[in-house]
């Protein structure tokens, strides 16, 4: 992987960047605040990928009560599902055709057989494909399974198991639920990775567990220390994740937090994770650049550090995006791990945020819950971004052609566009037009595809001239063999015109006479 360290602009530019947004400056919004990078890691902006379409308070979503510090969002065809943590309580919103988001109802107690009737912070929800509503209670200690119409069938407890550590609480903050109605949480204070329960509330264990990091000097200073000064350092242990979104295949996203500007800047650091039904990660990473958020993460606009996701959602054209609590922008990725797009920002203007706490998905259209602010902003694709997905799409579906097309219009609104470059170079691929294909890779230095299309390209060209190459193959072989034989008959025929009937002797030696 090739990353060119930038001391100086990186901080400079990033200060530039934040300034303007924190300033609110209408130059900078007129201009747009998309971008992404290029080969060389420097900064491309773009056309706005996404506008901005409204930002519902609660007096828009039509809230008695104001939201107070929402925490959770779900969506489930078109309705929306928030978690309004501080008023204790599940709101359901519908979005009609008019793109009108209005209250359905809200749910704050339960009714059944249950002695907890009430929510007690709740964090996350999801609507399994039963239709059963699924919600992190997080200070009830436990995951709640009720009906669409708030009856309580089943909880999901603090697990009784020698692998769970009995003396502390069991505090589930986000959580995701499968098509078998298997429950996956990330509970407070559990770094062994996503806890699994069976669809019947049975502890299935634990998956994902993120990698071990330590520093090394720490590791040997550890090898060498005594047992007293062992007990007083701190362990080595897996990270928490802070959220997981289930695809539409089954995979699970999940984001942490817990990243140092050395693993960013190493490449080494895998802030969101795509994991299989093993736990094992699997989220390819053949961009230039790490699935890290921002390359140059330098103090600037009162911000500093790398990006930190706070949540993500995977659309169904395996473009997903992270939100990012940090400078609150949103990053998106196609299913290669390269950059398609970065917006957003910490502000209070529209498409700005002050504390993002989630992100949602509805077809194309995003919505992201600000916690500080109670609100959901929503957005929609512009052209330039309806493009975009239009090409991957078409690629996907094995429309090659089509997707080249699409990929040329990008080209034409964003010349400075790497990943129209190469879009059209894998839709050249698929088409079998290698030597076509090799330019657009060869122009934007993407060795790998280039690589796969001269192999195709060679192997095309020697099929094409098989003839001619055997011809003349034939004739490096034969032609000296056949020089060979003649220039040694020709010796032969020389040697027996000396060698003249009547001539007895050696003529070489001067003693030949004629009978």
């Amino acid at each position: 992987m090739r990353r060119r360290t930038k001391k100086v602009l990186g901080p400079v530019l990033g200060a530039a960047v934040f300034a303007l947004g924190a300033m609110g400056m209408t130059a900078h919004a007129e201009k747009g605040y998309t971008y992404c990078y290029d080969y060389w890691g420097d900064v491309q902006y773009s056309p706005d990928a996404y506008e901005t379409v409204d930002v519902l308070t609660s007096e828009e979503l039509g809230l008695d009560v104001k939201l107070s510090s929402p925490q959770g969002m779900f969506v489930s065809g078109k309705y929306i599902y928030v978690c309004d943590t501080g008023n204790n309580r599940i709101l359901e919103f519908e979005r009609d055709d008019t793109d009108t988001i209005r209250l359905v109802r809200q749910i704050d107690s339960i009714q059944g057989d249950t002695d907890v009737k009430s929510f007690n912070s709740p964090t996350d929800v999801a609507i399994g494909e039963d239709g059963c509503m699924y919600v992190a209670d997080m200070n009830n200690n436990r995951v709640v399974k009720l009906d669409m119409d708030a009856n309580y069938i089943m909880e999901f407890t603090k697990p009784d198991d020698v692998t769970f550590d009995q003396s502390i609480s069991f505090i589930p903050t986000k959580l995701a639920v499968d098509t078998a109605g298997r429950v996956y949480c990330i509970a407070t204070n559990v770094n062994k990775g996503l806890l699994k329960y069976e669809n019947d509330g049975t502890f299935a264990g634990y998956i994902g567990a993120t990698p071990v990091t330590y520093d090394w000097i720490d590791y040997i200073w550890k090898r060498l220390a005594t047992q007293e000064q062992r007990a007083k350092m701190e362990n080595f242990v897996p990270t928490e994740y802070d959220n997981i979104y289930m695809d539409y295949e089954g995979f699970i996203y999940a984001c942490t937090s817990n990243v140092s500007e050395e693993e960013v800047d190493a490449g080494s650091a895998t802030p969101i994770r795509r994991l299989n039904m093993l736990g094992s990660d699997i989220l390819v990473r053949n961009g230039e650049w790490p699935v890290a958020g921002d390359l140059y993460i330098g103090s600037g606009g009162g911000y500093s550090g790398p990006s930190l996701f706070t949540d993500i959602t995977a659309m169904d054209n395996d473009v997903y995006i992270g939100l990012d609590r940090m400078r609150g922008r949103l990053f998106a990725y196609d299913d290669q791990g390269r950059m398609l797009y970065c917006f957003g920002g910490n502000g209070s203007m529209n498409g700005y945020f002050k504390q993002p706490a989630a992100i949602e998905h509805m077809g194309h259209d995003l919505l992201v819950l600000d916690a500080l602010d109670c609100s959901i902003t929503l957005f929609t694709p512009t052209e330039y971004g309806s493009l975009i997905f239009d090409a991957i799409e078409q690629f996907q579906d094995g429309f090659y052609e089509e997707s080249g097309e699409s990929w040329q219009s990008v080209m034409d609104l964003n010349g400075n566009y790497d990943m129209a470059y190469i879009g059209i170079g894998r839709s050249l691929l698929r088409q079998k037009k290698y030597h076509e294909a090799m330019d657009y890779f060869r122009l934007k230095y993407d060795e790998d595809n280039y690589s796969k299309a001269y192999k195709q390209y060679r192997k095309e060209w020697v099929e094409d001239h098989i003839v001619p190459i055997i011809v003349i193959v034939l004739l490096l072989l034969t032609v000296p063999l056949l020089v060979g034989r003649i220039r040694k008959t020709k010796q032969e025929i020389d040697r027996a015109d000396i060698f003249k009937p009547g001539m007895i002797g050696n003529p070489e030696a001067g003693d030949g006479r004629q009978q």
